[in-house]
């Protein structure tokens, strides 16, 4: 696994922290082509990173050109009730949706890193924040965050995204993103099986840690009751999250062991 672990995600091959993706070359997956699949969902990542990242320009102009309908249709997965909608928003509004639910502490906060919805606390956590209780769950930069960073430095990836924090959303798409569009440059190119496996490895590991989404989903819902735009889009990541946990385990038993080559 180490000798593939720099080829999975090289943060110089990723395409620049600004630009999710163009969601128009999205239907590029019709058929049985693994690179134009692997394409379609680093866009949807990366889409997605950006949302949460607080990129509200990026936001906006992605509900004016459709791309967030546009993307989950070139996937197969059962996202009709989970297409956010964003009518009549523009980035000024949607940025202080996003300041309110995601980084302002308040009535409607909702923390946006895995660490705050873990079920159980860290080990060896120790903090003297007036917003979390020592010996509780939900503390900032918890054990979710160290394996991510763990994840991160066995790909040679560096987030731009989230803050600094490994566990924030936005870092945890940047890296699917970066891995899916790794992976599709290996299938146009051949299909390397060690370094295809390599990756998709790395992929299985991140989505098993993405299971706090439904937490997540399920906080903001209940505090995005107003206008609902990034509850939509936190519902179309839970969503597809989930869907592409299951294909890529699927893909995974597909593929022949050791021991059938041999």
């Amino acid at each position: 696994m180490s000798a593939h672990t720099n080829d999975a995600a090289d943060p110089d091959d990723a395409s620049d922290a600004n630009d999710p993706g163009d969601p128009d070359d999205a239907n590029a997956t019709d058929g049985p082509d693994g690179a134009a699949l692997a394409t379609a969902r680093a866009r949807l990542y990366g889409l997605l990173a950006a949302a949460f990242d607080g990129e509200t320009e990026t936001i906006a102009e992605a509900f004016e050109r459709d791309a967030f309908t546009a993307v989950a249709d070139a996937l197969p997965i059962d996202g009709e009730q989970a297409i956010p909608g964003g009518d009549g928003h523009d980035a000024d509004s949607l940025a202080i949706g996003y300041d309110t639910l995601f980084v302002v502490p308040g009535s409607h906060y909702v923390p946006p890193f895995a660490s705050a919805h873990a079920a159980d606390p860290s080990e060896e956590f120790e903090s003297d924040s007036r917003y979390h209780t020592a010996g509780e769950a939900g503390e900032l930069l918890g054990d979710p965050a160290a394996d991510m960073a763990q994840l991160y430095a066995a790909a040679g990836f560096s987030p731009r995204r989230g803050d600094g924090i490994p566990d924030h959303v936005a870092a945890c798409f940047e890296f699917m993103r970066a891995l899916c569009e790794r992976e599709a440059t290996l299938l146009e190119g051949g299909g390397d099986g060690p370094a295809v496996e390599a990756v998709c490895d790395l992929q299985a590991q991140t989505l098993s840690r993405l299971g706090w989404l439904d937490r997540f989903d399920e906080a903001v819902a209940e505090q995005d009751t107003a206008e609902g735009v990034f509850a939509g889009i936190t519902r179309l990541a839970r969503t597809f999250a989930a869907w592409d946990a299951s294909e890529v385990v699927a893909q995974s038993d597909d593929r022949p062991s050791d021991t059938e080559h041999a």
